[in-house]
Order: structure tokens, then sequence, then C-alpha cells
């Protein structure tokens, strides 16, 4: 503080310096608030009502006041300085503001058929005085000392006629206001400047947008005009220009129809999103593009006999988002992008000048016009599919496949009506490329273009029995046409329909297909210390079989039966392994347990570093997100992926990451690899045998939506796909000495309480969910919106602004392990809300169950595995479904409550597993607590069809589903 009062004194202007020590000297000075680094004091002048706030920076000898003095150092400052130097000196406090003798106090009350007035109070003491004159007379009388804006209120209150206030006088008002005391007719209430708005609501209206301006819901009620309350907090209303001073003229809507809605997102929305909050609550309003697409023309032509017909359009984006008609527009899909007027008008000018076009205008060539048009056509850069040709004559198209080896050729050659090859001046005798064909083929047309002008038939008759197929093994050949060995069973079955020769690999992989009968058998690592079961030792042939082939595998055997330890006899050369950080240590005590002559490093912590030299390198999926690069840098010999459900998104950066590894043998372990959707399957399945489902899209198109659809020879084809490379076992076909697991239902009755609120907040969810299902909303987006039903028929604390200390479901659970705990036995309680676990934990403390606790939070989970595992440790945990449901051995458990059902059956699978797995000798109880009368009951339901859709992908019984809006809508009623 020395070397702070130091540099003011050398900075200040003698006159200046005097004014301060004056200032000093009438104890203008008060302490408003101080921490280590900086002071914030008030500095009162005499003669003024206010005060400036000074704020002193000692550490850096800097200083602020708010005085408006263009001087530097002002007088305010110099004497603050005195005053805490002095302070200093002294060994005294400086006087703090907040024992100012009086404070003022302001209140709003209603003068009938007139409006709002606003009275102001000295309060000294236990003494409330009316403010009578103003307030610097106030000031002196008083030993007041008001702020800015105090000063801001004593000009608009005593500026007010007859002590009414003006609607335009709230907004400046309630911003003096914010701090200060305030009652509202007799009720403390907080003033703010912030303006009270309207909202806009964007909805959808059958095929058509709403655009709904309405009242603020948060709003309690309009006290005056210009002034409205939301709770106990008063503000300005803004926009009354279009609202009405009393929102009188609310709501204002306006329907758009679909030919318009280029229009509300272009212009309308960006307006309003300046102005007011902008509630988007359709499901049918494009999102607009956030990076500049310029505009193309694009040419739809069609034909009729020897016709081309030609309509040329300004469009925007590849496949088109919008497209201009008549001037305005016109949204098509996609996102809506940004209009250039300058670029169209240039591309207008293009058109008509080289090909003497207008946009919107449709033309039609015969004969030799349309071959002439054909050729310029294919020279005008802005052509969309330059590719096209006139239709001038048609052919036969005749397919043309060749078998070399491992590698596939297709051509198609055209023919003339007599089925002759080439003649003098035709087309005949051409070849016509694969792709060119079963791109017309894929996009239901009944033509393929051809070079230099004309139109062939496609052969629909081969293509319907053989396209599909081929299309999927030309797209998967490399540069020289080979076919992978993930495909050679795909074409030696299409060889076989063709009689054309099987490629010689497939002889090689033949075992793979016959129920894995015939695998030669494994050398076993010498260093490997354990027994293997028959089914254990089948698997490391199987995965060995494939690790010497070249390929893949996706080992699928339920939890609890070893695919660590058949994966471990497998491995060869240098090795990276990625799993979730729970079960990394895992991975470690298990090598160094069954494969001790391993080198074994663990990448992990903020030091981490490759080692080089180490035969297996261990991390997680957070550590390949990060170290992306530098682990896709390396050329393992193989890479593990455990818990392979991590990757189930393929737009999920760890999966891009997974996909980038190199690896000679990748391999993916995972007990549920399909969890809610066939692209789940394929994202596993597209790291450890790219190519084999083809791309996303065509694997969405060609097999899950059918499949979700019900089509059995689809199932039928993708699972005889999948079969020779993924590998899957239940415990109770192989494992018949684990001891039996007994699946129960808990139905709780809820409390008169409970339910009511339950059924409050189905009858708002309900009506939300189902209007956005009828409007075409997302499925996912509706699981969201009824997260409260489900909270509700848990635990009413778990609803926001609801409280309660207890829950039936809980009840019931204390009652269950009470028992559990006085027969000596061991409980795990998964939940998916590590807030409803919260709730759980005083109720066991009560109960004087002793318990452990494992979440996301939890830093040492090895410790606590350790501690519940002892004969001696506590009879219950307590773990989230995420962070306890995979990787973890608890056996020392043999009941398992579940205490929310959650759509997926294979996440509860996974958490019971923890209990009922290899080394479990006593019957497993699993307890799922339903909520009687809810939606858990629903949930129970939709269940069965989810485990119904991943048997028959993977085991090939049952049949598939998938969730549906008809699915919500049964959960809902």
């Amino acid at each position: 503080m020395q070397d702070l009062f130091q540099a003011i004194k050398q900075a200040s202007l003698p006159a200046v310096w005097a004014q301060g020590v004056k200032l000093g000297q009438q104890d203008a000075v008060s302490l408003e608030r101080e921490s280590a680094t900086e002071l914030t004091l008030r500095v009162r002048s005499a003669g003024r009502a206010a005060y400036a706030t000074v704020t002193l920076y000692p550490p850096e000898r800097e200083w602020t006041c708010d005085c408006g003095d263009a001087r530097d150092p002002c007088a305010h400052a110099i004497a603050a300085a005195i005053a805490a130097n002095g302070a200093r000196e002294r060994g005294a406090p400086i006087r703090r503001a907040a024992d100012a003798k009086s404070k003022l106090v302001y209140a709003l009350r209603r003068i009938p058929l007139s409006g709002l007035t606003l009275d102001r109070f000295v309060v000294s003491g236990a003494k409330r005085t009316r403010l009578g004159g103003t307030l610097a007379q106030a000031v002196t009388q008083f030993g007041l000392e008001p702020g800015p804006g105090d000063l801001v209120a004593d000009r608009i209150a005593t500026a007010a006629p007859r002590g009414i206030l003006r609607p335009g006088a709230w907004q400046a008002l309630l911003d003096a206001l914010s701090g200060a005391e305030l009652e509202l007719e007799g009720q403390k209430v907080r003033a703010s400047g912030e303006l009270a708005l309207p909202i806009a609501r964007v909805s959808d209206s059958g095929p058509n947008i709403e655009l709904a301006i309405e009242k603020n819901p948060a709003l309690s009620e309009v006290l005056d005009p210009g002034l409205a309350r939301s709770g106990d907090l008063l503000q300005a209303l803004g926009l009354t220009e279009l609202t009405g001073l009393k929102l009188e003229r609310l709501p204002l809507k306006r329907v758009f129809e679909r030919s318009d809605v280029g229009e509300l997102c272009a212009r309308v929305l960006p307006e309003l999103e300046a102005k007011l909050p902008v509630n988007i609550e359709s499901v049918n309003l494009p999102r607009r593009g956030r990076k500049r697409v310029p505009p193309r023309i694009s040419f739809e032509l069609s034909h009729e006999k020897h016709a081309l017909s030609v309509l040329p359009l300004i469009v925007y984006g590849e496949p088109t988002q919008a497209r201009v008609d008549a001037g305005k527009l016109v949204h098509v899909a996609g996102d809506l992008p940004e209009r250039d007027e300058a670029a169209e008008r240039a591309l207008i000018d293009r058109l008509r000048d080289e090909l003497n076009l207008v946009p919107g205008r449709r033309v039609d060539f015969d004969g030799r016009d349309a071959d002439r048009f054909a050729g310029k056509l294919r020279g005008f850069q802005h052509a969309h599919g330059s590719g096209v040709r006139a239709m001038v004559r048609a052919y036969a198209l005749e397919p043309e496949l060749r078998v070399e080896g491992d590698s596939l050729f297709l051509e198609f050659i055209t023919r003339d009506e007599a089925g002759s090859g080439a003649d003098s001046g035709s087309q005949a005798g051409k070849r016509v490329a694969a792709e060119a064909v079963l791109r017309a083929y894929r996009e239901g047309l009944s033509l393929v273009p051809l070079e230099g002008g004309g139109w062939a038939p496609l052969p629909a008759d081969w293509l319907a029995r053989y396209g599909d197929r081929i299309a999927q093994l030309l797209a998967a050949r490399d540069a020289a046409g080979r076919v992978p060995k993930v495909a050679t069973f795909a074409l030696a079955a299409l060889c076989e329909e063709l009689d054309r020769p099987k490629p010689p690999t497939f002889a090689e992989l033949a075992p793979l297909i016959r129920d894995f009968q015939g695998l030669p058998s494994a050398s076993l690592p010498e260093d490997l210390r354990a027994t293997l079961r028959s089914y254990q030792r089948v698997g490391v042939d199987w995965l060995c079989f494939l690790r010497d082939a070249g390929l893949g595998a996706v080992l699928a055997d339920d939890m609890g039966l070893g695919k660590t330890l058949q994966t471990l006899c497998a491995l060869r050369g240098r090795t990276l392994i990625i799993c979730p950080k729970s079960v990394v240590h895992n991975w470690q005590s298990e090598a160094a347990r069954f494969r001790p002559a391993l080198k074994v490093a663990v990448y992990q912590g903020a030091r981490r570093a490759l080692d080089a030299s180490a035969d297996v390198t261990i991390t997680s999926y957070a550590i390949l997100r990060l170290d992306a690069e530098r682990l896709a840098s390396i050329d393992w010999d193989t890479v593990v992926l455990d818990e392979a459900q991590a990757i189930k998104n393929p737009d999920s950066q760890v999966s891009r990451s997974a996909y980038a590894l190199k690896a000679t043998f990748p391999v993916a372990l995972s007990g549920t690899p399909l969890e809610n959707r066939l692209e789940e399957l394929w994202s596993i399945l597209h790291f450890t045998h790219r190519g084999l489902l083809a791309g996303r899209s065509d694997f969405r198109e060609r097999h899950a939506l059918p499949i979700e659809q019900g089509n059995p020879e689809k199932l039928a084809a993708l699972r005889q796909r999948i079969k020779p490379f993924i590998l899957r076992r239940l415990k109770r076909d192989v494992a018949p000495e684990l001891p039996p697991r007994t699946d129960v239902v808990l139905e709780i009755e809820l409390e008169p309480q409970e339910r009511e609120l339950y059924q409050a907040i189905h009858a708002a969810t309900r009506r939300d969910v189902l209007e956005k299902l009828e409007h075409g909303g997302n499925v996912l987006a509706a699981l969201e919106a009824i997260l409260r039903l489900r909270q509700a028929a848990c635990h009413s604390a778990l609803v926001p602004g609801q409280h309660a200390e207890g829950s039936s479901k809980i009840e019931a659970l204390l009652e269950n392990l009470e028992q559990v705990a006085a027969e000596g036995h061991k409980a795990l309680v998964f939940s998916q809300w590590t807030s409803l676990l919260d709730l759980v934990e005083p109720h066991l403390e009560r109960a004087g169950l002793s318990f452990v606790r494992l979440d996301g939070s939890t830093r040492d989970r090895a410790g606590v595995v350790a501690t519940f595992q002892s004969d001696a440790g506590p009879p219950v945990m307590l773990t989230s479904l995420k962070a306890g449901g995979a990787g973890l051995n608890l056996t020392a458990a043999d009941h398992v409550f579940l205490l929310d059902p959650w759509w997926n059956p294979a996440v509860e699978d996974q958490a019971a597993d923890r209990a009922h797995r290899i080394g479990q000798e006593r019957p497993v109880m699993v307890y799922r607590l339903i909520a009687k009368d809810t939606i858990e009951q629903g949930i129970m339901a939709l269940q069965t069809k989810k485990r119904a859709l991943s048997e028959a992908a993977l085991d090939g019984t049952g049949a598939a589903a998938g969730i549906t809006r008809e699915d919500l809508l049964a959960l809902l009623a």
C-alpha cells in the first residue's frame, strides 16, 4: 500500500492533491469491500448526494475511479489512497460503508385508476421515515450515502407528474434500482434493467410452418403499462411498439406455406432473432447453413421415345438444398443456404448466352437437335451431371463378367436390335462402364446414357438377381481389381451361381463357413499360465486362424466367458489394446497373470510416453481420442478394442480415431456389439473388416432399413455375410457350470403424492411428444422429452423444482437390502443417474447398512472393488450403469438391483453380468424395480423388442425390431 500511495502522490497535480487531502480530512472515505489484491472505497464530496467509487490495486500500483474526472489521479483517488495508507500505518480499519447511519428503501404502490407511484423511505435502525424532499437534503439530515442509481431514481421520481410513473421511465428506473431494497405492495421484490421480451415460437402446422409471437411464459403478470413481474423480479416490457404496453396484441401469428419457408429462414427469422428469443419447435424447418454455398445450374433431363426434355434450374448445394422458383428461394432438402442473387444473375446470363435457355422453362429436343444439344451440354461447365446424354437411339446391354483369380471385372456391351455388335456409324459394340449401369439401376432408371449420345435399356432381370451383390464387390476392390479377403465368400457364392470358378482363397478360408469345423489347432504361447476351457480353446483357434489369414475378428462372447484370456493367447507382434479407463489396470493384471513373458506398458497420464520395446501397450478410449494422430502413425501388428461398443457411433471422434489405426490383425471384443441399431454393427465391422459391409449409407439402404422393416431375406443375407468373422457364444450354451441366474420384476405401487406428480408430468409430456411425433419429430428427441416421466417414476426429487425425502421405490429397495444383508449376502445397486444414488445414500446410513460407491468421479476404482470383494467388505455397492456396467468382476455379490429400466437391455445385462460370470459360485438374483402403471412397464416391453433385434442379426433367431414412433405412442398411452 505504501508503494501505491507514493505512486499516486508522485502522479498528482499539487492543486488536485490538496483537494484530495481535504476530502480525507472530512472523513469522506468509507470501505465497500476488500480482498487480498484490491480495495473498493466510496468517496463523498461536500455538497454532493452521490459518491465516487475508487478501486485500488496495491500489488500492481494501479487505481480506477468512476467520477469521470479527466485528471488522473483525481481527488477521489488521492483521498482513498490517503485513507487506506493512514489506516495501514495506524493499524486501524477504514470505516465501512455498511456502517452508514441510514439506508434507502423503495416502495411501489398502486394508485386506483391511475397507476404506480414510487415512495422512498429512510431506515435508521428500527425507524422508517418517508422521504418527502430531495435526496440531497436527506444526505445531511439522515447521514445517507446514496449511490449513482439512487440519483437516477431521484430524478425520475421527482419528475413524475402527480407522482405517477410513466411507461417510458420503467427501464431506466429498474436499471437504477437494480440491487436496491425494493418493495411492491409490502412484499420484497427485485428490479432488473433487462427488458422482458415476448418470445417467438416456430412450430409445424400440418405441412406448413407457423410463426407466433407470444407472451413470455415466465411473466407472472403485467403490473402497469410497460411493467411486468416474473415471480419477485420486476422488468420493463420490451418491443411494446409490436406487442402493446399491456401485451394486448399477443399472440401474433403467421403461417408460411412450404414454398415460403425459404423467405422465413432467410429473412424473417434473422430479423426476429436480433430482437427477441426464438424457440424452434418445428421439426420440418430446415437448418440455416453455416457455410456459404454458391448457386449452380442443374438440368433435369427426361425422355420419351426419341425426345429429350430439358428443364434448367438455379439451385444451391449438391445434392440440391434449395432452388429458385419464380424469383423465390424454395427449400428442397438439408440445410437452407444463404442466397447470392448477384451470382444467380451471372449464371442466368451464361445459360442464356451459351445454351439459349431460361431457368424454370422446359424445352424439348427431337432427333438431331437432341444430339446437338447433348454436345453443347457436355461443354457447359455448370451442367449438373455433365455425363448425361440426349436420347437418340436405344441399344440392348449384355453383361460381360470375368473372374480372374481373386480379381473381378465387369463391363456391359451394347448390341443393336438384331443383337449384332459394332456396325458402321452406330453405337453398337460400345463398352459401357459397370459403374454407370449400376448407378442407373440404383437410381431406378430404365436406361443408361451412352458416350457420344444415345441410351441403352438396362438388363433389368440380370441386375435384379446379381446387381446389389456385384455392386458391393466392385466397390470393395483395390486398384488392380482384386477383391479383398473379407469379400471372398460373397464372391465365391456369386461364382457358383454364374458357373464361374471360385477364387483360390476360398479353399483356404472354407472352415469359417462350416461352423468353424476343421479349424487347425493353434499353438498356444509358451508362457501361457492358464488352462483353457473347451469353448475358449475353440475361440483361440478361430482368432489365430483369422490372424494368420490376414483378417480381423469380432469376438462377441457373452460377458464373463473369458474374452480377455482368449485374446491374450492370440496376440502376436507389437500390440495396442484400447479399453475403457476403468479396466486399463485389469488388462495389465490379466496379462501379467496369464502371459507373464509379455512386456506390458500402460500409456496413460499427463506425461505418457510410448515404449517402442513393449510387446503390449494398453491405453483408454479417451487417450485414443486425444492422441489419435500419434497412435495412427505406428504400424501395429495387432490392435484390440475392448468393449468395442464404444465406437458404435461412426460419427464420433473416438470412432474416427479407431478407423485411422493401422493394424495387420484388428480385433473387437464386445458382449454387446449391437445395442440399438444395426449401424452400430456396421461401425465395429468397419474397424475390423473394412469393406465387408460397403459404405455406411449403402449399408443403411441395402440392409438396415429393410431388416428393420421385417425383410427376412435381407436379414438372412446379412447373417451369412458376417457369420465367418463374428464368434458369439452364450453362457447358457458353453458354461453350464455357472450357477443359475433368476430375473425378478418387483412392481412398486407409488404413494398418492408421487402418483399425482407423475400424472401431471405425464399429461404435459404426452401432449408435447405426441405433437412432435405427429409432425415427423425425431425418435431420439422424443425419447429425451420423456426423461421427466422416468425420473418421476423413481423419485420425485429428481424432477426439477420438486422436493421429497424418500420414495416408494427406495423404501422397497431398503427392505430388500436389509434382508439380503441379514442373510449374509452382498448386493449391487445400479442406476443410470448418480443423482438417484445420492438420494439412496442417506437411507442406507440411517438403516446402518455400510456401502461403497463406484461412479465416474471415483478415483481409486481398484481400491473400491477390492474393498467390496473382500469377505469383510460392506454388503452393498452403489454404482452407475456407465461406471460399473463394463469390465468389472464383482462376484462377491449374488444380488443385483436395477433401480431404473433403460431402453437397451444389453446395458442392463452387462451390469447384471458383473456378478454372474466365471468365478461366481452362488445363484444370482437380478431384481428390476418397476413403478406400477408408469412408463417403466412400457420400457420393459420395448426391451424385449430390442433384444430380438440383436438376436436376429447375431444369432439368427427372433424377429428384427427397431424403435418406432408407434413404440413411443404405446409408451405414452
